[in-house]
């Protein structure tokens, strides 16, 4: 049985299959302990973080996030996914944005732990925050 040229894949020779979406990249500069206690939600697994933003996602889609920490010099690199999504308009003039959950690996770790580190005991506090 032979095959004509249009039966063929758009991959052949190529041994590759077709690739999901590069996930999206986006970087969060936090400059105030403030700001990160209200960008920070540690009632998920692994940690997670606030990222404001205009864009429209979806629960579960990857997000590639750049986390700068106040005058950390060290750049978080996290490949998180949405777990969190606050659209415009939202009750209580809470800001547009979706949440990012840390992945289960050193770098989730690391980050949830500078974070944790630098709130200290303000990770106690009642104030309100970004999600909840």
């Amino acid at each position: 049985m032979s095959t004509g040229p249009n039966s063929i894949g758009a991959n052949a020779g190529t041994g590759a299959a077709p690739s999901a979406p590069r996930p999206a990249v986006l970087s969060l500069a936090i400059k105030e302990k403030a700001a990160l206690y209200a960008a920070y939600m540690p009632f998920l697994k692994n940690g997670g973080v606030f990222v404001p933003t205009g864009r429209a996602y979806q629960i579960g889609d990857e997000i590639y996030l750049i986390l700068s920490l106040m005058d950390d010099p060290n750049k978080y690199p996290i490949a998180g996914k949405v777990v969190w999504i606050t659209p415009a308009g939202a009750n209580n003039n809470k800001a547009q944005g979706i949440g990012v959950h840390f992945p289960d690996d050193e770098a989730g770790q690391r980050t949830r732990a500078r974070i944790e580190e630098i709130l200290g005991a303000a990770l106690r506090s009642s104030r309100a925050t970004h999600t909840l």
